[in-house]
């Protein structure tokens, strides 16, 4: 059952990241920590992302995924201290060891791509498109491993 992947982000991960200079800003590295938890028998994930670059908080994410009735189908809700607010949610699909959500919005659109190594470690990619999908922008790359 789709749900029961969905565990599988569940707990408390940590990580190195490597930002990309992009539109949005300047690169370097930085260190991420997610806290995850299901809820309404395992259909939902609530997550909490932060960010610090530099010894400084630089972001904060809340995040709700949600699968959906039809086999590894999944929704993203996404909600960030840069003010992104999702107008609708983010679709996804989960393949294998790949889980892939495109959010769209007036600034384009973001990839996450989510793939487990094993049950204790994680990758995060993140790029943006300008135009429709058909090229996409390194902006951000993580590797998280579980805490405890």
């Amino acid at each position: 059952m789709s749900a029961n992947m969905l565990a599988r982000l569940a707990g408390e991960w940590q990580g190195e990241e490597t930002i990309a200079t992009t539109r949005w800003g300047q690169g370097g590295a930085a260190r991420g920590w997610f806290t995850a938890h299901t809820q309404l028998n395992g259909r939902v994930l609530i997550q909490d992302y932060r960010q610090e670059r530099d010894g400084q908080p630089s972001l904060q994410v809340h995040a709700v995924f949600v699968a959906e009735p039809e086999h590894d189908q999944y929704s993203l809700y996404w909600f960030d201290s840069y003010g992104f607010v999702p107008g609708t949610p983010a679709p996804g699909l989960w393949n294998g060891e790949r889980l892939t959500f495109v959010r769209s919005s007036p600034r384009g659109q973001t990839r996450h791509v989510y793939v487990f190594e094993s049950a204790e470690v994680f990758t995060l990619k993140l790029e943006s498109s300008f135009d429709g999908g058909v090229s996409w922008e390194l902006v951000m790359t993580g590797r998280y491993s579980r805490c405890g």
